[in-house]
């Protein structure tokens, strides 16, 4: 499940709002196994939903899922499909500790783009661009996966081929 969570592209982040509300948000994430305990980190805006769902109860679910190639079978109730995923359930906080955040954000820079290196390729995060953000830790407290694969020669396996998905104007509505 750790090296599953360090290759994964993306996860959801699952937190309860007033009067119990479920909120989902898709987030670009680092998972953090060093110094034996088991963490992932990841940074929106300093205000918002997902702030003021923290502040309000500790308590999330996090997961990160991989899609792989579609199986087709003779019965369409028994097509299936390669997948791989894991849920992680734990406690969520906002990082104060100025070390733990910069920290962080490199550890997500050095994911998303490990051939481009601070003071070289930009310049590191400063004290003020730290105050315009929030980290987030979430300390993994149970996870559980599941993977399916099946052999190469697998009859009629095809990978689905998506197109890209045209982006609308920016919406500055609130929903």
């Amino acid at each position: 499940m750790a090296a599953f969570l360090k290759r994964a592209a993306y996860g959801f982040l699952a937190t309860v709002g007033k009067g119990g509300q479920p909120f989902l948000n898709s987030n670009l994430f680092v998972f953090d196994d060093t110094g034996g305990g088991r963490r992932v980190y990841l940074h929106t805006h300093r205000t918002g939903r997902t702030r003021d769902n923290l502040e309000g109860d500790e308590k999330v679910a996090f997961s990160a899922v991989a899609m792989g190639r579609l199986l087709p079978a003779p019965e369409a109730l028994e097509f299936s499909v390669e997948y791989a995923g894991v849920v992680a359930f734990g406690r969520g906080r906002v990082v104060e500790d100025r070390q733990e955040a910069r920290a962080a954000l490199q550890m997500l820079l050095d994911k998303y783009a490990p051939h481009l290196r601070p003071g070289v390729d930009y310049r590191a995060t400063t004290n003020d661009e730290l105050r315009r953000t929030a980290v987030y830790r979430i300390d993994i407290e149970t996870w559980s996966g599941k993977q399916k694969e099946v052999s190469e020669d697998f009859p009629g396996a095809f990978s689905l081929e998506v197109p890209p998905v045209p982006f609308p104007e920016r919406d500055t509505g609130s929903h």
